[in-house]
């Protein structure tokens, strides 16, 4: 203690407050340098972060039901896509079924529609929910693909989805072709009605399993690789079965490239002030 501290004391009968120091705020609680990027602040400071911040690790805890869903802000492809099935739907369950059975029949992803307009079929096709919007696909269609929306953004899960769709119905329509073309197959087989969602959504259920915790993940897999495999033992349409069970598989092989998606997605911009920000590379500090 100084000497100008003993005469405080005698004067007063009492400690001298410590001055603060340059890490102190008022009142003696801790404080930040002026001019120095991301420091840590005191306890109150923290407190305020994490109670008024949205982007806190606190906020990011909290579960919101309503975050299941899609929403045209935080979802929009899935919001719009879920819009646009919903109307078309409701065209199949109360038009004219004449019209509607030649609609569907146009939209046929089957080997004569796909050697005549490829393009339009594979895109006309996912215009329709096979079984109507009460179906298993079309449940799991809002959910599977506002979660994956959420962790990697608009346009990557409609690569993902339509990726999948795609991918699929190749595969199970091209050796039909060629079965037909080796005398395997009756020529009827050529003009198979084949439309839907559920190989997009069997993709992306897949590719959904890879960013869940491992808790999550596999039972996922486990439940929807079980319903698949059983209607493919039933041998009602063995052809759309196989088609489930690759889109799945599809699904699962695109983890390592959602994951850097994912991250990239994650990764926190760096501050303004930082020593790290790209102006400010190469600066020599002192």
């Amino acid at each position: 203690m100084s000497w100008l501290g003993t005469a405080e004391r005698i004067r007063t009968g009492r400690e001298p407050a410590a001055a603060p120091g340059p890490d102190t705020g008022p009142g003696g609680t801790p404080g930040l340098l002026a001019g120095i990027p991301r420091q840590r602040g005191g306890r109150t400071a923290r407190a305020g972060a994490v109670a008024e911040g949205p982007n806190t690790p606190d906020a990011a805890v909290r579960w919101r039901p309503w975050r299941l869903l899609p929403t045209p802000l935080g979802t929009p492809f899935t919001f719009g896509y879920a819009v646009l099935l919903a109307a078309t739907s409701l065209f199949a369950e109360y038009a004219d079924p004449g019209l509607v059975s030649e609609l569907l029949r146009g939209s046929s992803t089957d080997v004569v529609h796909l050697a005549q307009a490829p393009l339009l079929v594979l895109v006309a096709s996912a215009l329709w929910i096979a079984g109507g919007m009460a179906s298993g696909y079309a449940v799991a269609f809002l959910f599977v693909l506002t979660a994956l929306e959420r962790r990697v953004g608009a346009l990557r899960t409609v690569a993902v989805f339509f990726g999948g769709h795609v991918l699929a119905t190749l595969a199970t329509e091209l050796p039909v072709a060629f079965s037909v073309a080796a005398g395997r197959l009756p020529e009827s087989s050529l003009h198979r009605l084949d439309y839907g969602i559920s190989f997009g959504v069997m993709t992306c259920t897949g590719a959904l399993a890879g960013l869940l915790p491992a808790w999550s993940r596999w039972p996922l897999l486990a439940g929807v690789g079980y319903v698949a495999l059983t209607d493919l033992l039933a041998y009602v349409d063995p052809l759309s079965d196989w088609g489930h069970l690759l889109s799945l598989a599809l699904g699962v092989a695109s983890w390592p490239l959602l994951r850097r998606w994912r991250d990239h997605r994650a990764a926190a911009a760096p501050l303004l002030g930082d020593l790290g920000h790209p102006a400010l590379r190469g600066a020599r500090t002192y």
